[in-house]
């Protein structure tokens, strides 16, 4: 059953991008490169020699007495560039998350669910493994799975494994009525989409699975008029980049002024150009 709802999701997937296959970069540890971010930990990117075809987004400086929880992200275009969405990443990454992205920095080819799996199981690892650096550095019981458009659907393929703390769609939604009757009954954690507006392609899309999603599961529906290109470009990825941020401190972290931004008819986003959307959040 899991085999046949890939060749679906990725027969869907292919409407939305067609990309070059390519082989995907492996070799030794590269420095954190360009730190940058807006949270007390600047960071930047660098590809691990033990997780060929990703890139990783970390604080330059591992904080002391602190675990990093886990983000992993399906990039748009199933696109195996790791650094196409850089500037929102990174912003990810300065306030303390540990965030692993499908590609290796300015790579093509195509990209698969499997590679977020991967991600989530080299975290695991690594913060047990004695050679790493990550080592006792990870918060392997916090994990977020995250993707853009056709990442999304990337993501909504392993939203059933046991580790995860919260799925979040951003510009995305299930295409297919088979894919949106089997994954989202699999939905175990709160969910999140970030949409843009009903200029974004993806936005019958996501409207379509908020009201298919099971009852009594945490979500939370933003719609902002940007378009399906959502404001990732802009510096620290723009106002995405915050409510992102919010949303993660929130889920894996506990923060309670976090929390504010979504909970609540009187919630930081309600009052904002934000369309807000919830359900059984608490």
């Amino acid at each position: 059953m899991r085999q046949m709802m890939r060749r679906v999701a990725g027969a869907a997937a292919g409407l939305l991008a067609m990309v070059l296959l390519a082989p995907v970069a492996a070799g030794a540890d590269t420095e954190v490169a360009a730190a940058g971010g807006t949270g007390p930990h600047p960071a930047g990117y660098e590809t691990v020699a033990a997780l060929p075809g990703h890139t990783v987004y970390r604080p330059d400086t591992l904080p002391a007495g602190e675990k990093l929880p886990v983000v992993a992200w399906g990039n748009g275009a199933c696109r195996a560039d790791g650094t196409w969405f850089e500037n929102i990443l990174t912003e990810f990454a300065s306030h303390g998350f540990l965030v692993i992205a499908n590609g290796v920095p300015g790579g093509s080819g195509r990209t698969s669910s499997d590679m977020l799996t991967e991600a989530v199981d080299w975290a695991v690892a690594a913060d047990s493994d004695p050679d790493s650096k990550f080592r006792g550095r990870i918060d392997t019981s916090r994990i977020a799975v995250m993707g853009q458009s056709c990442g999304g659907l990337e993501t909504m393929e392993i939203a059933d494994d046991p580790r995860i703390d919260t799925t979040v769609m951003w510009n995305s939604g299930l295409m297919s009525r088979l894919d949106k009757r089997i994954q989202l009954p699999r939905l175990h954690a709160p969910v999140a989409y970030f949409i843009g507006g009903p200029d974004d392609i993806a936005y019958e899309n996501a409207a379509d699975d908020w009201d298919r999603l099971p009852a009594g599961l945490p979500a939370f529906s933003g719609n902002l008029d940007v378009g399906h290109y959502g404001t990732y470009a802009e510096p620290n990825g723009g106002e995405f980049g915050r409510v992102g941020v919010n949303w993660l401190k929130w889920q894996l972290k506990g923060d309670a002024t976090a929390r504010a931004e979504f909970v609540g008819p009187d919630c930081g986003m309600c009052s904002s150009d934000w369309d807000v959307e919830q359900k059984n959040l608490s």
